[in-house]
């Protein structure tokens, strides 16, 4: 083969490209085609067979159907299902706008089962909520769809090219502005230049390994290698909760769904082999495959879809479905075994891991418009992070993305010529190599590395084990062979499977704690920490080309859940997440602690796990039960004996790290007299471990230490250590003690660390050193920065002061700095830059906008925020209504806030009912 000059690529335009013909973005072309676009469909195989659906669908698991379901209620089960990290507004675009799509696609001819009234058969299939709308012939579901784009008027608008696989997202201006592909059939090059792209992929289903080993024997569609997330992650956009695996239970031998939710209705349901049902869940969701798990492993298995009770008719509606909608081959299975829903339950089990939203919660991240964090760039389907948004959720976002995407026409600069010598280069590559490993070998070894490491029960030491595998596949993709376009296709999904591994890998060493049931089950972090984690996971693509991550507070909930309580607010970077030690078992200079007699394995003396066993495991008679040393068992018996600080120093200052460290267990659970200062003086210990605890003990106990100057001395010693947690703990333990000042804390401003510098931030807030906090306009770090605006704000700081944050070219910086505007106050002509910022294209830029002008003069704030009443962004008309708030004592303020007593958001009626 010749592999095609880069400079003969084919070009195409349009104005809205999608990528992707499946549910998602089969719909998506309709609705921007109806709104008067231009549309290109690429799709790797042919739009009239191609995508999940392709293979039927044998009923709705989420119809909203107006007097069987409501709409709260939906987003509440979708929340408790999620653990509460949901962005409740786009699942709400589901709920309320999911019959509409039932009622459209009837339209098209998509049938729906109904009762002899004609009302549409919604069935319960949990305890709570009826939301399962059966589609006896859902197998025709993507010939009727394939029929309404080959429509006269669409095939006016709507142009598909079948067999064009891309590869890349192309950007410009920090836009999405088309993609780079090839034709798997000829071979040809194609560069499409597009107004904005639609990314409709689906899942990643070929992530683990199916328990056969058949690289495509895949609960999900195997054709869904990750193409949409790795096209997302290198265009820029930021994809969130891929920690958040989705698995399933499937029959046994056999990798496809059981389908509960089509024999619930029927009677069917889940038992262990005595016949007893055990899942206590209400609500598919990690939990209940935890549940599910357990049942499985435990000598109550194995687990079964019990069918055998029910009568005839029953039987043959089942089989009828099942055997012919769902998967066809599945009648074939159970007969070669002389299997009959009659005679034999269906032995069940679980599924490999793989990304998906629609039955999960790994995605792209999406705003209730489908937009992602790249403008011009959309997401939909199982590739969206819209938690367990299954079928119509997919139909109901390509509708959205069709129909915002509709806006923009092709764009007409010169496509980025480094870009496309880069999809060039990774499509082709292998044909260079035509002797190389052959992709089926690569990608074995691939997946078997993600069901050995990634795949749950989780723990750091195996992501990390994970990610260093993944890193060192990079030579052996970039080493593989391939002869024909078909082989090509194939290396290049390769290469999304590695991306979506290190991704998931990555993923979930950040998020230290478990979530989601089987889904995030962490080992070494077995417990909910709803207090640090009620956050989303983002990841993005750095500058540097690292992939890092961000922490996002859920946003305060429309809809009220129990459990749960986000108070939203700012991201906070986490930045690069790196693997844990894993070359040698234990430090390579220490002995095996249990030589010389000692019993028990334990943890080697110095390693990360010692201190924190004896931080987080009940004190030093965590340490102690594992026979390290003699001397940690006697001071378990000091622990019991109320120790004074003397009966405790020899220990703090033995040889051996893991008495040191069991040392500030003890000091900490007794908090004798002097606690203080000898805690802070062991931040200068050896043993990193060691430092760690003792800088963690000092955090738990600042409430309760005296400020005293004995205290003072070792912490200000401790702004001079090298580990950069002790630096951070030390400022901490001083602001909150008000042991410091500010020139003290001005020192470690430059800091090398960022959370050392934002811990400096608030130092300095403490003792409102105005003029320092400035300076930090200036740092390098988009944290810090946001730090320093926020901290301005709680000051007696000026406008002026902010001058350089309300102008700073991150968005979140000017969000942060206008919004301390409020509290500065907001005259000339920084009220004309707040005026200004409500146009910015960053949501958060305009909600910064509309706080800072609830401190402007009413003249030029109310006619201002009164326009943003009807801001397409929810928070962004709450900041309005709250800034409005402050300017209730005039009749256009109170006639505004009048007109957003309907609006959608329930925070937005709520706050203006307060001053209508």
């Amino acid at each position: 083969m010749v592999i095609p000059a880069l400079d003969s690529a084919e070009e195409l335009s349009c104005d809205v490209l999608v990528i992707g013909g499946g549910t998602a973005g089969t719909m998506a072309a309709l609705t921007a085609a109806e709104h008067g676009a231009s549309v290109l469909l690429l799709e790797k195989a042919h739009v009239r067979h191609s995508g999940a659906l392709a293979m039927g669908m044998d009923g709705v698991n989420n119809a909203v159907v107006p007097g069987r379901a409501e709409p709260d209620d939906y987003v509440a089960e979708i929340t408790r299902a999620n653990d509460g990290i949901v962005d409740q507004r786009t699942v709400r675009q589901t709920a309320t706008r999911g019959f509409a799509m039932v009622q459209r696609l009837e339209s098209y001819g998509v049938k729906f089962e109904k009762d002899e009234h004609g009302e549409y058969a919604v069935r319960q299939v949990h305890r709570s909520g009826s939301y399962v709308l059966p589609m006896p012939e859902g197998k025709d579901v993507k010939k009727v769809l394939y029929r309404q784009l080959r429509r006269r008027e669409m095939r006016e608008r709507i142009r598909i090219e079948n067999r064009v696989m891309p590869v890349r997202v192309l950007t410009a201006g920090g836009r999405a502005i088309g993609a780079a592909g090839f034709n798997t059939r000829t071979g040809q090059f194609v560069a499409v230049r597009a107004g904005a792209v639609i990314l409709a992929t689906g899942a990643c289903g070929r992530l683990g390994l199916p328990a056969s080993g058949y690289l495509y024997g895949t609960y999900e569609n195997p054709t869904n290698a990750g193409d949409g997330y790795a096209m997302a992650y290198h265009a820029g956009a930021e994809l969130t909760g891929i920690e958040c695996f989705q698995i399933n239970p499937l029959i046994k031998d056999y990798n496809g769904p059981a389908c509960a939710y089509v024999a619930n209705p029927f009677g069917g349901y889940q038992v262990n082999r005595h016949g007893e049902r055990f899942v206590d869940s209400d609500y598919w969701s990690g939990q209940m495959m935890a549940e599910f798990a357990a049942e499985v492993a435990s000598e109550r298995g194995p687990v079964y879809l019990k069918l055998s009770h029910l009568p005839e008719e029953s039987v043959a509606a089942l089989e009828s479905i099942l055997h012919s909608t769902e998967r066809p081959t599945r009648g074939t299975f159970h007969a070669g075994r002389g299997h009959d829903y009659r005679t034999h339950d269906v032995e069940m089990h679980i599924s490999e891991i793989g990304l998906c939203s629609g039955h999960s919660a790994s995605g792209v991240r999406v705003d209730e418009h489908a937009r992602t964090t790249v403008p011009g760039l959309y997401a939909a389907g199982d590739l969206a992070c819209v938690p367990h948004n299954y079928m119509i959720g997919a139909f109901v976002f390509g509708d959205l993305a069709g129909a915002d995407a509709a806006q923009y026409r092709a764009y007409e600069g010169a496509l980025p010529a480094g870009q496309l010598a880069e999809a060039h280069e990774l499509i082709y590559r292998p044909l260079r190599n035509p002797d190389g490993p052959p992709q089926p070998q690569v990608e074995y070894k691939l997946r078997r590395f993600v069901n050995d490491y990634v795949a749950p029960p989780k723990s750091g030491a195996r992501l990390s084990l994970a990610i260093e595998a993944f890193e060192r596949m990079h030579g052996d993709i970039a080493g593989m062979g391939a002869r024909t376009l078909h082989e090509l296709m194939r290396c290049a999904e390769v290469t999304f499977i590695r991306d979506c591994a290190e991704m998931a890998a990555r993923s979930s060493l950040a998020r230290t704690e478990s979530r989601w049931g089987l889904y995030h089950e962490r080992t070494d972090h077995p417990l909910r920490d709803d207090a640090s984690w009620l956050h989303h996971l983002d990841l993005r693509k750095a500058a540097s080309g690292a992939m890092e991550f961000l922490a996002r507070p859920v946003d305060p909930y429309l809809i009220p859940v129990e459990e749960f309580a986000p108070t939203g607010g700012a991201s906070r970077l986490i930045g690069e997440v790196h693997p844990e030690q894993t070359a040698t078992a234990g430090r390579r200079d220490v002995p095996p602690v249990g030589s010389g007699g000692a019993t028990g394995a334990g943890t080697a003396p110095g390693s990360a796990g010692s201190a924190a066993e004896s931080r987080t495991g009940g004190g030093a008679e965590a340490d102690a039960g594992v026979g390290r040393s003699p001397r940690i068992l006697e001071l378990l018996v000091l622990a019991e004996e109320e120790p004074e600080l003397p009966d405790l120093r020899p220990y703090l200052a033995d040889d051996d790290p893991a008495v040191r460290a069991a040392a500030v267990a003890t000091l900490t659970e007794t908090a004798p007299p002097g606690t203080g200062p000898a805690l802070a003086a062991t931040l200068a210990d050896g043993d990193a471990a060691v430092r760690a605890a003792a800088a963690a003990s000092l955090r738990e106990l600042v409430e309760v230490l005296p400020p005293e100057p004995e205290l003072r001395e070792p912490l200000v010693a401790a702004l001079g250590v090298a580990d950069p947690r002790v630096r951070a703990a030390a400022l901490d333990v001083l602001r909150a003690l008000r042991l410091g000042s500010a020139d003290l804390f001005a020192r470690t401003l430059t800091d090398p660390d960022i959370e050392v510098r934002i811990e400096t931030v608030r130092a300095l807030v403490s003792v409102d050193a105005i003029d320092a906090l400035a300076g930090a306009a200036a740092d390098t770090s988009r944290e810090v920065r946001v730090a320093a605006a926020k901290g301005l704000g709680s000051t007696a700081a000026r406008p002026h002061h902010l001058h350089a944050l309300v102008r700073d070219q991150d968005p979140l910086v000017r969000a942060a700095a206008l919004e301390a505007l409020a509290a500065t106050g907001c005259p000339d002509p920084y009220g004309a830059t707040a005026l200004e910022a409500l146009a910015d294209p960053a949501w958060q830029v305009r909600a910064g906008a509309a706080t800072a002008l609830s401190a402007a003069p009413p003249g030029i704030a109310i006619p201002a925020l009164a326009k943003t009443l009807a801001d397409v962004n929810a928070d962004v008309r709450k900041a309005a209504v709250l800034a409005l708030l402050r300017h209730t004592d005039h009749e256009d303020a109170r006639a505004a806030l009048a007109t957003a007593a309907t609006d959608p958001d329930a925070d937005v009626r709520a706050y203006a009912s307060r001053g209508a």
